[in-house]
């Protein structure tokens, strides 16, 4: 009898996989997905890429003929003989302005860089707070005082009584608070922080060589390092402001919350050129005879009022933005208002309020460079002013603002980017 031949319907090995074809992966798939999905999509893909090869062949004679080397525009132009070409030579040669100002010290330029160089090491703890040690906050609560001395010179006094004071008053507040109340322990801490500073004043006045840099007053101050101050400064303490600003709006307390109210709607009421002419002209007014009330300390004090006011209005969207049952969770754990609103309601407001506290804050920035119709040599009050009123680079555009866009938006872009990275990293939904 003939033995049957024995099949297998079932495979007892695995197939070796096969790559996949070549029109989904690599660089193939992602043209085939994001510039030709579909017909529409296509067209639109051709147009662009038809203007971008139109403005880059334009402009490509501009940036490939381009003047580095010589003393004016007259000079440029007498080299190119008709030929398109830039005149950079305006940046090289007036670099140092457009940075850091028309009057400030050629050789302290090292302060301001500096500074700036130690902001990214103050700023990291605080935008990147889950990946480093919390010890590192001490050096961003120094850096204020550093940065001060640094860019503004003088004895090191000054910044180190300014610090005694803030110390004094954070250790006097919480034992008054235990024992006369909250409003007992603001009074006697901001007394001991005024006492501390008057007599800082004193001895710094006495002892004005003593580990002194070379003072610079704050009119010699310009360049893209003056916007550079008034961002930082204003957005760091805009933000803070504009939290409490939030909260006494919806404060139970009437006084508390009407004042807010009439502050918030009268400030955004108000062209911020308004503001920054008051700061000029008239908050000299109400100052005592002979009192010098620095310039740069006025605009930061009104660019800051603007910018809480809008990020009050942001943060109270995001208050509003949470359902009832966080309040009332954070009242069922026996909270009280402010460990309520530090552990519970303020976290999840402020990460809702991302978005537009950032478009406030690139908004801002940009907004420095209004400086400029106060008399303030900026980074565009440098360009209108001193540079393109010289007969050697009048007439010098876009080489100028082009420098400017350069210098303006990775800032504006890096804030954005860092926006939406943080946004990620606390995103609580499995989307």
């Amino acid at each position: 009898m003939t033995e049957k031949a024995s099949l297998a319907f079932v495979r007892d090995t695995m197939l070796p996989e096969q790559p996949p074809p070549a029109s989904e992966t690599g660089i193939i798939k992602w043209v085939r997905a994001n510039l030709f999905p579909d017909v529409l999509n296509s067209i639109l893909t051709i147009v662009a890429l038809y203007l971008i090869i139109k403005i880059v062949v334009g402009a490509w004679p501009w940036f490939a003929n381009g003047m580095w080397a010589t003393s004016s525009l007259a000079e440029c132009r007498e080299i190119l003989q008709g030929t398109t070409g830039a005149c950079f030579s305006v940046l090289t040669e007036r670099w140092n302005q457009l940075l850091f100002g028309f009057t400030y010290p050629n050789d302290q330029y090292w302060r301001p860089i500096l500074a700036f160089v130690l902001l990214a090491f103050a700023a990291a703890p605080m935008l990147f707070a889950m990946f480093l040690p919390r010890k590192l906050l001490l050096f961003t609560a120094l850096y204020p005082f550093i940065a001060f001395w640094l860019i503004w010179g003088g004895t090191v006094l000054t910044p180190l009584f300014a610090l005694l004071g803030f110390v004094a008053a954070a250790t006097v507040f919480p034992r008054v608070e235990k024992a006369s109340g909250f409003a007992s322990a603001l009074g006697a801490a901001v007394v001991t922080a005024a006492i501390v500073w008057y007599v800082g004043g004193l001895i710094a006045g006495t002892t004005p060589n003593l580990i002194a840099l070379e003072p610079v007053p704050s009119r010699d101050m310009g360049g893209f390092m003056l916007n550079f101050i008034l961002g930082t400064v204003c957005v760091s303490l805009s933000l803070p402001l504009g939290i409490l600003l939030a909260l006494g709006r919806q404060s139970n307390m009437p006084i508390i919350k009407w004042i807010c109210v009439v502050f918030i709607e009268f400030i955004r009421g108000v062209p911020l050129i308004t503001l920054l002419f008051v700061a000029n002209v008239v908050l000299a007014y109400f100052l005592p005879p002979g009192t010098n009330f620095d310039l740069i300390l006025r605009v930061i004090i009104m660019i800051t009022m603007f910018s809480s006011a809008y990020i009050a209005e942001v943060i109270r969207g995001g208050l509003a933005a949470l359902p009832k049952g966080q309040y009332e969770a954070a009242d069922s754990l026996g909270l009280d208002y402010a460990q309520a609103m530090r552990l519970i309601i303020m976290p999840q407001a402020l990460k809702i309020s991302i978005p537009g506290i950032v478009n406030v804050a690139v908004g801002l920035f940009k907004d420095t460079t209004l400086v400029s119709v106060i008399s303030m040599f900026d980074l565009v009050g440098m360009i209108r002013g001193p540079i393109l009123a010289s007969t050697e680079w009048n007439g010098v555009y876009w080489e100028l603002w082009g420098f400017a866009i350069l210098l303006f938006f990775p800032v504006c872009y890096g804030i954005s980017q860092y926006s939406q990275w943080l946004e990620r990293q606390l995103a609580t939904d499995h989307r």
